[in-house]
Order: structure tokens, then C-alpha cells, then sequence
């Protein structure tokens, strides 16, 4: 499959890793968040995804470890009607944890050390993959399914 891309200025090009199935995305800017603080992290480029298939952005397993930060709404959803030339991948972050301190402004316009973390330009900060949208459904509203019950809510796996 063949997907067209645009790359924003100064953008890292993007490549699909030899081993998973996931798409490794690059911050295009560099960023200061303070603890506490979000923010929209530019990822450089713009897809123009076939229609029926959407993307998923979520972190890399080391995200957190390394910036202290988790993405705001879990895993984004990109559909296949936003493909404008304009259109820019970004991720939306949280700061949890400070790994750096920076002079900031107050409240009363008085610089302060602020704790917080920084995202380069170039950083490693997340992770793609496209699937299939989810075919067309109906609901049948039953009052019993007749099948065994699991055990309830989060039970899997527990011994």
C-alpha cells in the first residue's frame, strides 16, 4: 500500500522499523512543559490516509521513562478526512514528572525555576499504525446473551 505524505519544514522522514508493526512519530519543535502544563506536540508531516483505514498515535514504551509525560487522550485517532495540506499530526501531551528546570514567569510576571520537561526537535516521542475502520454494525437489543459469565469486570488473568 502506497500512502502519500507531506512533510512540514525541518521535519524528520519517517520509516517503518524492521521489526513491529508501528511507525515511530518525531517532535518537530522544540518544547518546554511544566509540570502540571500540556501541550500540542507538532510531529511534522501530514498523511493522506486511503479511505477506510484511520491511524492510532500513542507513546513508545520509553515516552514516560524519558520526558515524564503521557499523552492527554490515550491513543489519537486520526480518520481518513484529515488529509488538507495543512493538516499536521501532532500529540497532544501532559507533564507528570519534571526532568528539567527552566526560568519561567509567574503569576506577577517574576522569573522562577519551573520544573518540567523538554521535547526537541528530532525526539522519539511516539508510535503509529493504520487499521481498517471499523466495518458497518447493527445492535440487537437481546435480554439475555445464554452464554457463561467470566467472572466480571478486570478479571482476566488473575490466578
Amino acid at each position: 500500500m502506497k500512502i502519500r505524505i507531506k512533510y512540514f519544514k525541518g521535519a524528520t522522514k519517517l520509516i517503518k522499523i524492521q521489526k513491529g508493526n508501528w511507525i515511530d512519530v518525531y517532535a518537530n519543535k522544540d518544547v518546554f512543559v511544566r509540570v502540571g502544563e500540556r501541550a500540542m506536540i507538532p510531529l511534522g508531516f501530514a498523511l493522506e490516509l486511503p479511505k477506510g483505514w484511520e491511524a492510532h498515535i500513542a507513546p513508545r514504551s520509553s515516552t514516560f521513562k524519558t520526558w515524564g509525560i503521557i499523552q492527554t487522550n490515550s491513543v489519537g485517532v486520526v480518520d481518513d478526512t484529515y488529509i488538507g495540506d495543512n493538516d499536521e499530526w501532532h500529540m497532544p501531551i501532559y507533564c507528570l514528572q519534571g526532568k528539567a528546570s527552566e526560568k519561567c514567569l509567574d503569576e506577577s510576571s517574576s522569573e522562577v525555576e519551573c520544573d518540567g520537561t523538554w521535547i526537541k526537535k528530532g525526539d522519539k516521542i511516539g508510535q503509529f499504525r493504520i487499521v481498517e475502520v471499523m466495518p458497518e454494525i447493527e445492535f440487537e437489543e437481546v435480554d439475555a446473551f445464554g452464554n457463561s459469565d467470566r467472572g466480571g469486570f478486570g478479571t482476566t488473568g488473575v490466578k
